[in-house]
């Protein structure tokens, strides 16, 4: 994991259509919508809504590895597109299942061999994401831009997993047919790539960074607020340096969210585990209590990563209408500090979700 003393917060990006036809994905890939990949030793989920027992929408796919575990890690996010569900937190889930990788290796040596396809490459979100300057190359894709690969010590332990890679695929492909015969009214968004880059990467130039700076304080000025600059640490340890002046629109924490988003307004994502959330409202004040201790072990949960507004605009239906599915300002992801896990489990743990509304939505309500 990061060190005390360095908190690396990772930024998700659309990085073009995931087309089944002519791309594969498997459990270490990170992507928006379409079905949930789940690894070998992990049997299906078919999650239902909280509130209206609806099925609910599977909106992304996360490969998350831990430094140092032996397992493999995801987290999906599921939501209901109901409209009186709409931007509650009891009508999204987010599942966690991990997978050891001799276990992996013995589920996919037993199907049967078939012609692969070009593999793809899969992003690490892990806290050892800074590896990537020292091993990493970039791939053109074809889906108008390059896409990081993890870490060259990565990709050599999974090796034995990326040759079975074509026997996985082929029992996902069954498995989806008969989910489609069992569970048609399973909505499913498009599905995109997430690409991923470290925030403190996204300055640009120093010109460039300058300029948003001046920006900013137009804005300061105009709305009334006066925003200095932030300094995050580890563990919440230290303290945000901002002048909480009351902004004419009466939300400081809005304009601090802004402000921390601008040098990559299109992000869809932000990964910081145990990091800091970055609210759009004013939290409640039992936050603490709202973040619950782990229903599998009973210990703390810790704050992970979390979507952004400018997914909104990609949640819609495959051949559906050009309108969102969902709409939400944040949602906030808390998962157990120990990342417990049965050994020899099929089972998805369920972990927390904290959705918080655009405030601009209030206003055409």
């Amino acid at each position: 994991m990061s060190s005390a003393t360095q908190e690396v917060t990772l930024i998700g990006l659309c990085d073009g259509e995931l087309d089944s036809k002519r791309h594969r994905s498997s459990y270490l890939t990170n992507k928006v919508g379409g079905h949930p990949d789940w690894s070998p030793v992990i049997s299906r989920q078919s999650p239902r809504c909280s509130r209206c027992g609806a099925p609910l929408l599977h909106v992304v796919q996360v490969y998350c590895p831990l430094e140092a575990s032996p397992y493999h890690r995801n987290l999906h996010l599921f939501a209901c597109p109901g409209a009186e569900c709409s931007g509650r937190s009891d009508s999204w889930k987010v599942l966690r299942s991990q997978c050891l990788e001799e276990a992996a290796a013995a589920q996919t040596a037993s199907r049967p061999v078939t012609a692969q396809e070009a593999p793809l490459s899969a992003t690490d979100w892990c806290d050892t994401a800074d590896d990537w300057g020292m091993e990493e190359e970039e791939e053109e894709d074809g889906w108008g831009g390059g896409v990081k690969k993890i870490s060259q010590v990565q990709e050599e332990a999974a090796a034995p997993e990326a040759q079975a890679a074509g026997e996985m695929d082929v029992s996902s492909r069954l498995q989806d047919l008969n989910l489609g015969e069992t569970q048609e009214d399973v909505p499913v968004l498009r599905s995109f790539f997430i690409s991923v880059e470290e925030e403190s990467d996204l300055g640009g130039e120093e010109d460039d960074l300058r300029h948003v700076q001046q920006l900013l304080r137009e804005y300061e000025r105009r709305e009334g607020v006066a925003v200095g600059e932030l300094e995050d640490s580890e563990g919440g340890g230290g303290e945000e340096k901002y002048e909480k002046t009351r902004a004419r629109h009466g939300d400081a924490v809005f304009s601090r969210f802004m402000k921390k988003i601008s040098l990559c307004p299109q992000q869809i994502l932000r990964y910081c585990r145990s990091g800091k959330p970055l609210f759009i409202t004013e939290p409640p004040a039992n936050m603490a209590q709202v973040v619950s201790v782990c229903g599998s072990c009973g210990g703390s949960r810790t704050f992970e990563l979390q979507l952004m507004p400018a997914l909104v605009s990609l949640l819609r239906r495959e051949g559906g209408s050009a309108e969102a599915e969902l709409e939400f300002g944040t949602v906030l992801v808390y998962t157990c500090t120990n990342s417990c896990w049965t050994a020899g489990s099929g089972s998805a743990v369920e972990e927390l979700c904290f959705v918080q509304a655009d405030p601009d939505q209030l206003l055409f309500k």
